[in-house]
């Protein structure tokens, strides 16, 4: 993050960075259709790049919708949702065009990797789709180190693909990777060392880009929902762990689009399992 600073020639601290990125008008947009616009344009983008990393896509489309107005407030940044909305059985990436001036496009490439593609649609749609091979219970479950930990995984992933295309949607994806890890040091603290509500917006606001009142709609959240903040980047380093191992393994003969296949094919699991899967693969390929 200090590099991409340096790489802009921003004059100030870390701290007078983040401000900036906060209150400068070029990182906003004025109306909720520009930014749903936006969204579109970087999830049609990713869209095009899918077939070079994976060999299976999902049948099931999804679309880019605003939150509804009536729980956008205190509804998280975006969301997706595999859900019949408005009697339309289709996903949905929900895209919070509330307080439009706490809506920075340089994470929007991060958002949209996370909740579209190659995130949560493509790995739940997938999902949904082993109907023949998994049982009922199993194609609606969801357990948040997998399904979080791929959400993460895919927007380290969309780096790959090219999809950060200026320094600050750079540094929009490495302060979401700041906020995952500051989300270790805020769940633990409010829930085992007895931290504040105000400890928590103090240290979110002090080491992530994120706007002020997203923090304070992610610290509720928080609150509500103990221990779910830390199986994201659980899940992810796992996956990142066992991808790499597995390209030490094989070498010449890792293919991205089989390792993928692998880590969504037989649709949500335990990560012990996971690794269970991953091994067996290694073995398999090396055979």
């Amino acid at each position: 993050m200090e590099k991409i600073i340096e790489e802009v020639g921003f004059e100030g601290s870390f701290a007078d960075f983040l401000e900036f990125l906060r209150t400068d008008a070029q990182f906003y947009v004025t109306t909720g259709d520009a930014l749903l616009m936006h969204a579109r344009d970087i999830a049609k983008r990713i869209d095009n790049e899918l077939p070079a990393f994976f060999s299976r896509l999902p049948r099931q489309p999804y679309g880019v919708i605003k939150v509804p107005d009536a729980i956008a407030p205190k509804y998280t940044g975006g969301r997706y949702s595999g859900s019949s909305i408005n009697g339309t059985q289709a996903g949905h990436y929900l895209v919070n065009t509330y307080q439009l001036e706490s809506r920075p496009l340089y994470t929007l490439p991060s958002l949209t990797a996370h909740e579209a593609v190659p995130g949560h649609h493509l790995q739940g749609a997938l999902n949904q789709e082993l109907s023949d091979s998994i049982p009922q219970f199993r194609r609606n479950l969801y357990l948040s180190a997998y399904g979080e930990g791929w959400g993460l995984y895919s927007e380290y992933l969309a780096d790959e693909m090219g999809i950060y295309r200026t320094p600050y949607e750079k540094f929009g994806q490495l302060t979401y990777e700041m906020w995952r890890a500051c989300r270790l040091v805020v769940d633990t603290g409010i829930h085992a060392m007895g931290w504040s509500r105000q400890d928590v917006v103090d240290y979110m606001s002090q080491n992530t880009a994120l706007s002020i009142h997203e923090i304070n709609t992610e610290t509720d959240r928080y609150i509500a929902w103990p221990g779910q903040a830390l199986s994201y980047k659980i899940g992810e380093l796992k996956i990142r762990e066992l991808r790499e191992r597995a390209k030490k393994a094989l070498g010449e003969d890792f293919d991205i689009r089989v390792f993928h296949e692998v880590i969504l094919g037989e649709g949500t699991v335990t990560l012990p399992i996971l690794e269970e899967q991953v091994d067996a693969y290694i073995s398999n390929r090396k055979q």
